[in-house]
């Protein structure tokens, strides 16, 4: 399977073989793939691999995209981001090194061009299950490491709005108190979190030491 988002009909084929699972269900989504029109009425299916979406209009239409190809995914509730609750996503494409990579919505000979989507937002006609849906995400999203990363690391960082926020207060110099949002939800590891707020508070504690030190020579000097 290449990069980005492919066309897809029929029923969901899983390849059991290679231990595909179905994680996830959630009928009455929504999906938007770049600036194209927000097409309704669709049935979401999360793979241990991969998304699909098909139509309940149309059986014949769908598309699909394996979670390789999607480099971040965040909730999004923000109305100047989007005016309805959604899951972002974001693409990578195997057109994301060639020159004319312009994330344009173009068509060819009628048919739609998808190798130039590098955005995607599914929208549930229930935004409370908004929250469900970015945990499969990112329990899917561990499942499917980077292949050329080294072994052991972790998948790339995802967020929701409120971590968003976190990070940019951790940027400027602020550690988060909220053990739930120290480091973001990109890979369920809050023993990462943890170690590294130990670390910085270690740290701390050794300057504060140093710091006694050179008062205590200067004293006896």
């Amino acid at each position: 399977m290449g990069l980005g988002v492919r066309v897809y009909s029929g029923e969901p084929v899983l390849d059991s073989e290679n231990g595909e699972e179905l994680m996830r269900v959630q009928p009455g989504v929504d999906i938007v793939l770049g600036n194209l029109p927000r097409e309704s009425h669709g049935t979401l299916y999360i793979t241990t691999k991969q998304i699909i979406w098909l139509s309940d209009v149309d059986n014949t239409k769908g598309y699909a995209v394996d979670f390789l190809s999607i480099s971040l995914h965040a909730v999004s509730r923000d109305p100047e981001a989007y005016p309805v609750p959604c899951l972002y996503t974001q693409i990578e494409t195997e057109a994301d090194d060639e020159d004319n990579s312009d994330n344009s919505d173009s068509e060819c000979n009628g048919v739609q061009d998808l190798s130039n989507i590098r955005e995607m937002r599914l929208v549930p006609s229930d935004p409370t299950q908004l929250d469900a849906m970015f945990e499969v995400f990112c329990e899917c999203a561990e499942l499917n490491p980077e292949p050329n990363d080294e072994e052991g690391e972790e998948h790339d960082w995802v967020f929701s709005a409120d971590q968003m926020e976190d990070e940019k207060a951790e940027e400027e110099g602020y550690i988060s108190q909220n053990p739930a949002n120290s480091l973001g939800h990109s890979n369920g590891d809050h023993d990462l979190a943890r170690t590294v707020l130990e670390l910085q508070i270690n740290d701390q504690r050794f300057e504060d030491a140093d710091e006694i030190e050179h008062d205590v020579d200067g004293t006896h000097r």
